[in-house]
């Protein structure tokens, strides 16, 4: 006759807590309390990185194309830049531009205003506002951004730059 163990308990919570699932969290430090309350920062159900938003198209990466990347580099941004696809449309723009005017132009006038405004930031600020003027042909607008540093799916450094009310 087989004795079958049931490998599921319920918590203090009253949430069911898988035995073998505990004793993996409390081999890696989790407190009895943490593993109660269902782990410290909840169950993870599904995950975006940033490399999902990169071959999502949701974010550009600027050092990945020859034109940007060079700008990117000439403009002295040392960390891996990439900016939401609404941004790069309203900043850079992806069809025909204004006489005169081109990807590494629109690009090389961002990344300068940027520049100057993370170098007003106090030491440990992670996000800087900013605007920047474009040119559609027509009429001058301002285009309201904001660019935020931190951590890349490998806790690297990275810059993101959104137009404000993105995040």
């Amino acid at each position: 006759m087989s004795h079958e163990t049931n490998h599921v308990q319920p918590s203090k919570s009253g949430h069911p807590i898988d035995i073998n699932l505990e004793d993996a969290l409390k081999a890696v430090g989790f407190t009895p309390t943490e593993i109660d309350e269902g782990a410290p920062d909840g169950v993870v159900i599904y995950k975006y990185s940033r490399a999902d938003a990169l071959a999502d198209g949701v974010l550009v990466d600027l050092l990945a194309s020859p034109e940007t990347s060079s700008v990117v580099r000439e403009a002295g941004f040392k960390l891996p830049i990439a900016m939401t696809s609404a941004a790069f449309e309203a900043l850079i723009g992806t069809g025909e531009l204004p006489s005169g005017q081109s990807v590494s132009g629109r690009l090389w006038d961002v990344l300068m205003v940027l520049r100057s405004m993370i170098r007003r930031l106090p030491d440990g600020a992670d996000r800087v506002d900013f605007s920047v003027s474009v040119w559609d042909g027509n009429s001058l607008g301002d285009v309201a951004c904001w660019c935020h540093c931190g951590p890349g799916d490998n806790c690297e450094p990275v810059l993101t730059l959104m137009l404000r009310g993105e995040d």
